[in-house]
């Protein structure tokens, strides 16, 4: 779809924004290698080559019957015999000499079939976030195994952060967007109508301003388990007023504008004038305050998960990786990572949206 004149003018205006513009870049190639976890870290093959037929562990399950074994229950990839039987086509004996018989089918002096012998292409980190590898110490310090070492429970702390910086764009960018809506239809009601509608809605926004979030999310969380859905409608609930404010008030300066006024005598509707011509208006002031929404909940979801509030505990998250680092100052890689991980983030996103706010800024944009 071919952009307005508008719109080109408002990239351009972006794109002139160096900082902002290589944000971007490196936040989407940050993003994009997040929302393919499965197959960045994980401890399944993306794909296995098993008797000429492909399998993709990574995003399917497989019993281990499947590939020649004997349970029903799904197959695990990192045990020598289950990748013996993959390699060598089932056969049986795997159990017994594992390694000997992957080394002969890699060498070449098995005698296994060369149609059935079988491969497997692993991630370049072979670790999920709930992997626990039980070799040596926890925590342990990065090594050419462990890219930025494990936590307190043996985890990969790279696969980690990959799998929880995805939780925690995501449960930002839906938490943002849906609360955004609600907060900026609010503060458009209140500033175009103003009067006894106005009154009423402060006074409403008085009372919810004064409700103790924590404590809700504290006591539905007592009742109802923690989970992922349930932290975002609650953070919905608290979060949506944010931007009310900001656009009640460019709605009450621009009402009385001449523009609204002429269109007001032409009879268009009420809903048109608020959302196609006031608003596009207020957007530099919301978009102004939109950084500081996206960064508050994100560290709002950080610091629910250091207080053990969050997410469910075995969830990937970056407020857990901070708790560690303060329960682990032996290990001073858990702070650095957590550090640098939510000072690159939230970098990168304050740079990201300053530029948008800026393009959309006509003073700038039509220069």
């Amino acid at each position: 779809m071919a952009l307005s004149e508008l719109n080109k003018r408002r990239w351009r205006s972006f794109r002139r924004n160096g900082r902002a513009f290589w944000s971007l870049i490196i936040f989407a190639i940050l993003f994009v290698v997040a929302m393919l976890a499965e197959v960045v870290a994980n401890d399944k093959p993306i794909v296995v080559s098993y008797r000429g037929e492909l399998f993709f562990p990574a995003y399917k399950f497989y019993p281990e019957t499947a590939f020649g074994g004997d349970f029903g229950t799904e197959a695990i990839y990192r045990d020598e015999a289950v990748q013996c039987l993959i390699v060598t086509g089932g056969r049986q004996d795997c159990w017994d000499y594992p390694e000997d018989m992957i080394a002969a089918v890699d060498d070449g002096s098995s005698d296994v079939p060369q149609d059935e012998q079988g491969w497997m292409i692993w991630p370049p980190i072979p670790y999920h976030y709930k992997t626990i590898n039980n070799v040596g110490t926890a925590p342990s310090a990065p090594d050419g195994d462990h890219w930025l070492g494990t936590d307190d429970t043996a985890r990969d702390v790279l696969a980690r952060v990959i799998y929880g910086f995805r939780l925690s764009i995501l449960f930002t960018l839906i938490v943002t967007i849906v609360a955004s809506s609600i907060g900026i239809a609010a503060g458009a009601v209140q500033g175009y109508f103003g009067g006894r509608t106005d009154l009423i809605f402060q006074r409403v926004l008085e009372i919810w301003a004064s409700t103790p979030g924590l404590y809700v999310i504290i006591i539905l969380f007592a009742i109802l388990g923690r989970s992922f859905w349930l932290l975002v409608f609650v953070t919905i609930l608290f979060g949506w007023p944010a931007l009310v404010g900001v656009v009640r008030a460019e709605f009450l300066r621009a009402r009385n504008f001449e523009y609204v006024r002429a269109a007001r005598a032409l009879g268009v509707s009420d809903r048109k004038i608020m959302f196609r011509h006031i608003l596009p208006n207020a957007m530099v002031a919301t978009l102004t305050m939109l950084p500081f929404v996206v960064t508050g909940t994100i560290s709002g979801l950080a610091a629910l998960d250091y207080l053990g509030y969050g997410l469910p505990a075995s969830a990937p998250s970056l407020g857990e990786l901070a708790l560690q680092a303060k329960q682990n100052l032996q290990a001073p890689w858990l702070a650095f990572t957590a550090f640098f991980t939510f000072a690159i983030m939230l970098s990168l996103l304050v740079f990201i949206f300053e530029g948008v706010r800026d393009a959309f800024d006509p003073r700038k944009t039509f220069k």
